[in-house]
């Protein structure tokens, strides 16, 4: 017979056992948003156990958009919320398992590949990075209280919500100017801020966007607030050499000055280009064996939640595919 001490250490080996157990997986994924979610649903569906460490704001920036028209499936639209929760649920629905936590690093240098967060620490045979980017912003007064309420970072996503309405572009290059394009479509006119007295975009996009009657510039300016009731209705700018204000009516405003990455925690760890984003090889796989990426923190092109979802679906066969080849060694 055992006796008290002996018993528990025994029990203290069994519990440690099954922590690492219960923390190895065959697929961790990193971020959730569209690509994560897919991915999971695939990936469990499979048979293989599978954990997604959603970050502090499961779903990603969909979670603050509210009108999604052109995902299909939904006629009527959903709410950028409403689909994620969709998405989560149908994950879970095939055994995934859902963390809401911080990852803290990684070690990708050994296998199986170690993932740290706040709280505990995973193993995991693959691992699939969907960590998205984000939208670079203004700072200034009244960004963050109507974003998604007339401030926008997408204008595909969000232009036709806007019809016969007076918009306004942040921006001089190639993003703003294709954004500010596309937004004539909808709006009554569209005004491009810079800050600078010319614009950084390519030439051809300039020409277009110069002899487009509805496109107007406003040079060496900067947003400095944002004003209205339950939505944007008027924008204050400033002349950056003389310092006079002027507000501008506006129904909408959109900020199109670039995205950053939310790759800071893979430096040193796979291979990024010169902005920070995800370098793909065949597909989805990075330049690691056995770690793969997908959605916006690849995709600096598309940004779309259907895109996402579509390169979490290839990502997920892709890891499939590899852990049956190689058996995750």
């Amino acid at each position: 017979m055992m006796n008290l001490a002996e018993d528990v250490a025994a029990k203290s080996d069994d519990t440690a056992s099954k922590n690492v157990i219960d923390n190895h997986f065959d697929v961790a994924i990193i971020g959730s948003g569209p690509a994560g979610y897919t991915a999971s649903i695939y990936t469990s569906r499979a048979k293989l156990k599978t954990i997604i460490i959603s970050g502090s704001l499961p779903g990603g920036q969909l979670m603050t958009t509210t009108d999604v028209e052109n995902f299909p499936g939904f006629p009527n639209g959903i709410t950028g919320p409403e689909l994620m929760m969709n998405m989560q649920q149908q994950s879970e629905r095939f055994g995934t398992k859902i963390e809401v936590d911080e990852v803290t690093s990684v070690d990708f240098k050994r296998r199986p590949f170690r993932i740290k967060t706040g709280s505990s620490e995973y193993l995991a045979k693959s691992v699939l990075i969907s960590t998205g980017a984000s939208p670079r912003k203004l700072g200034i007064k009244g960004e963050s209280v109507f974003s998604g309420r007339g401030v926008s970072y997408c204008a595909t996503c969000d232009g036709p919500f806007f019809r016969d309405q007076e918009l306004l572009v942040v921006g001089g290059g190639d993003t703003a100017l294709e954004e500010a394009t596309f937004l004539t479509k909808f709006g009554k006119s569209v005004k491009v801020i810079h800050r600078r007295d010319k614009l950084r975009a390519s030439k051809i996009l300039q020409e277009r966007a110069f002899e487009n009657p509805k496109i107007e510039f406003i040079w060496n300016s900067a947003v400095v607030n944002i004003e209205g009731q339950n939505k944007v209705a008027s924008v204050t700018i400033k002349n950056i050499k003389t310092g006079e204000e002027t507000v501008l009516n506006a129904g909408g405003l959109f900020v199109a000055i670039g995205h950053e990455p939310n790759t800071a925690l893979f430096k040193g760890q796979i291979n990024l280009d010169e902005r920070g984003y995800v370098i793909i090889n065949n597909n989805t796989k990075t330049n690691i064996e056995g770690v793969f990426a997908a959605g916006d923190v690849h995709d600096h092109r598309y940004r779309q939640a259907i895109t996402a979802a579509g390169f979490g679906c290839m990502a997920a066969l892709d890891i499939e595919k590899w852990l049956s080849e190689t058996k995750g060694k």
